[in-house]
Formats: structure tokens, C-alpha cells, sequence
């Protein structure tokens, strides 16, 4: 199964605001994974529809996580994100052997395991104490008049 990269962003910005319990821009989450700014605040408006994050608008505002968001599986967030669609469509266009294949029922079984493993891990199991060095890198403030982005290669 392969994620969409607006998936793959949501779940590196749950990471972000896991490791250090702070609030955070759009922008300064956008500037620490390296996307632009209006792409990470579609994500973070989808993540808040879904009740994985709040939000708050002007001074003191920002993205922080949702309380129940560290105990939500890894695979429930997928799900959510990912919608219910099944690896292949063979539906659209129709696929002539639709009413022979025994693809589509064995990739169904295997995208079924591979979000059955992420419900193994919880959002809590990849920030948890003590986080990746990488991650708290990127979760930590700024330094003043440093770069808002992380220096290549850390």
C-alpha cells in the first residue's frame, strides 16, 4: 500500500506536535518539514475535521494536539486520511476480469494486514519518552536569527 503524501505530512506533523506539548504554527510546521505553507494548513484542517488536533486563530493561537490524539492508532489515522479505498480500482475504468480475479480479494487481504500492523502502534508509541533526537531537532524552538528550517543533513 502507498500513502499519499499529504497522509505521510499529517502523520510527520503529528509527530512534531507529539514531541514537545506546545502550540505550533501552520507555517512553522510547513517551514520544519520542508512543504509550503498552504499545503501544511490543508493538512491541518483536515487533521482538526477529524478531531486529531485544535486549532486557534490569532495571538497565542495555533496547532496543538487533541487530547485523545496520542492514544489514536497509527492505522485509524490512516484510515481516516486515506479514505476508504481499496489499493486497486477495478471498477473504474472496468476491468475485464472482474468476475474471475483473484487479485483484487488478495490485495484486499493485504492492505487489511498492513493497516492491522499500524493499529498496532499508537501515536503516543512514536513520540514517547525519550523521542528520536531527529525528532526533537525539529521540535525544538528555533534559537533567535537561526533558520526557521533544519540544516541539511540533521
Amino acid at each position: 500500500m502507498h500513502l499519499t503524501h499529504s497522509t505521510d505530512l499529517a502523520l510527520r506533523a503529528l509527530m512534531l506536535l507529539g514531541a514537545r506539548d506546545e502550540r505550533r504554527s501552520a507555517a512553522d510546521l510547513a517551514a520544519r518539514l520542508r512543504v509550503p505553507p498552504q499545503h501544511m494548513a490543508k493538512i491541518v484542517q483536515r487533521l482538526r475535521r477529524h478531531g486529531l488536533v485544535e486549532t486557534a486563530r490569532g495571538r497565542g493561537g495555533g496547532v496543538v494536539l487533541a487530547a485523545c490524539a496520542p492514544g489514536t492508532s497509527v492505522g485509524e489515522i490512516v484510515r481516516v486520511l486515506e479514505g476508504p479505498g481499496e489499493v486497486v480500482d477495478c471498477d473504474h475504468p472496468p476491468c475485464p476480469l472482474r468476475g474471475g480475479c483473484r487479485l483484487r480479494g488478495a490485495l484486499r487481504a493485504a492492505q487489511e494486514a498492513f493497516l492491522a500492523s499500524l493499529d498496532q502502534v499508537l501515536l503516543r508509541d512514536l513520540v514517547s519518552d525519550p523521542p528520536e533526537p531527529i525528532l526533537l531537532s525539529l521540535a525544538s524552538p528555533a534559537p533567535a536569527g537561526a533558520p526557521s528550517e533544519p540544516e541539511e543533513g540533521t
